[in-house]
C-alpha cells in the first residue's frame, strides 16, 4: 500500500497502485475490498427518483471487447451462479458480419419464476469497427443515449435510425435515457485504430454534452498479463496493465480513476471471489457516479 490521499469524505487514492476506492462506508482503507459489502450494496441499490426505476447502463466499444460477457458476468455475480442472459449476442460478438439488436438486459432477483428485478439494466450494442458502413453507427449510440431507440431495433451500419421509423421513440422518459456510458476495451487487443478512436471520441463528446457520466472497463486482464493470470490480486501490481490503462486513458480521454480492470467469466463454471471483487468495485463506483449526476436534476 502506497501513500494515501484523502480527496473528500468518500474518495481516496492509493498513489502506489494508482487506484481509486469509491464511497466506502467507513474511513478505513484496505487493499482488499469486502466483496460481500459491495455485493449487498449493488443488490440493494434503488434510485432516489420516482421517474427513474432502473439505472440504465450502455456498453459500447470495439468488436470483441467483452460487452456481452460483462453483462453475463454481472448476472452471474448477482445470482450467485454462472448465468448467460446475453449469450446469444456474446456468441457472435467477434463476427463482424453479425447484426445485433438493441436489447435491454434485466437481471432477475432469484430464479426464473421471480417477477422482481435488480434496479440495474444493461444495453448491449453492435461493436464499433473501422471505416464507415461497418459496425454500429455512432449516431445510433447518440440516439440511444437520449432514449430514442426502442428495444428490438436492428442496427444498420450504413444508415442510422431516423425519426420516421417505428423503432424511434419520440418521447423518451427519464427511465428510457442512458444514465451511464461505459467504454469496454480489451487489455489484450492491439492499439485502437484511428477511425474507431474517432468514433469513440464523437460518442464521448455527445455524452459529455448530455451530462452522462462515463467510465471504462478494461477486460481480459488475465490474457494480457501472466502475473495477473496467475493471481488476479496482482492486477494493480502489474506495470504492463498500468501502461495499458494509461494508454487507454490517453487515447479516449477517460481519467485513470475511471478505468476499471476486470476479468469476465468465460471458461469458469463456478463463481470466483477475485473475479467478483473487481467487477463489483466497478459497479459500485458506476452507481455512485450516476447518483451524483441524476440527483442534481
Amino acid at each position: 500500500m502506497g501513500l494515501i490521499f484523502v480527496l473528500s469524505g468518500s474518495w481516496f487514492i492509493d498513489v502506489e497502485i494508482n487506484k481509486v476506492y469509491c464511497n466506502l462506508k467507513s474511513n478505513v482503507i484496505s487493499s482488499n475490498r469486502n466483496k460481500e459489502v459491495d455485493l449487498q450494496y449493488v443488490r440493494e441499490y434503488q434510485t432516489k427518483r420516482d421517474d427513474i426505476k432502473h439505472l440504465r447502463i450502455l456498453l459500447y466499444g470495439p468488436v470483441g471487447a467483452g460487452k456481452s460477457s460483462f453483462i453475463n458476468s454481472v448476472s452471474s455475480i448477482l445470482l450467485g451462479r454462472i448465468s448467460n442472459p446475453a449469450w446469444a449476442n456474446n456468441s457472435a460478438e467477434s463476427d463482424k458480419s453479425y447484426t445485433k439488436k438493441y436489447e435491454t438486459h434485466k437481471i432477475r432477483k432469484g430464479e426464473e419464476n421471480s417477477q422482481t428485478y435488480y434496479h440495474l439494466v444493461f444495453n448491449d450494442i453492435m461493436g464499433l469497427e473501422e471505416g464507415s458502413g461497418s459496425g454500429v453507427h455512432p449516431d445510433d449510440i447518440k440516439l440511444a443515449m437520449k432514449g430514442h431507440v426502442k428495444d428490438g431495433y436492428t442496427f444498420n451500419p450504413v444508415s442510422p435510425l431516423s425519426i420516421d421509423k417505428s423503432d424511434y421513440n419520440p418521447e423518451p422518459s427519464a427511465d428510457d435515457k442512458v444514465h451511464v456510458l461505459v467504454c469496454v476495451h480489451s487489455a489484450n487487443s492491439a492499439e485502437i485504430k484511428a477511425s474507431v478512436l474517432q468514433k469513440m471520441k464523437d460518442i464521448r463528446e455527445a455524452a459529455t454534452q448530455l451530462g452522462i457520466p462515463q467510465i471504462a472497463i478494461m477486460t481480459k486482464i488475465d490474457e494480457a498479463c501472466g502475473e495477473t493470470e496467475e493471481d488476479l490480486k496482482n492486477v494493480y501490481k502489474s506495470k504492463h496493465l498500468k501502461k495499458k490503462m494509461r494508454d487507454l486513458s490517453a487515447a479516449v480521454g477517460i481519467p485513470m480513476n475511471c478505468i476499471f480492470p476486470v476479468k469476465n467469466y468465460s471458461e469458469e463454471n463456478v463463481i470466483n471471489d477475485d473475479v467478483d471483487s473487481l467487477i463489483l468495485n466497478a459497479l459500485r463506483c458506476m452507481i455512485n457516479f450516476v447518483n451524483d449526476s441524476i440527483n442534481k436534476t
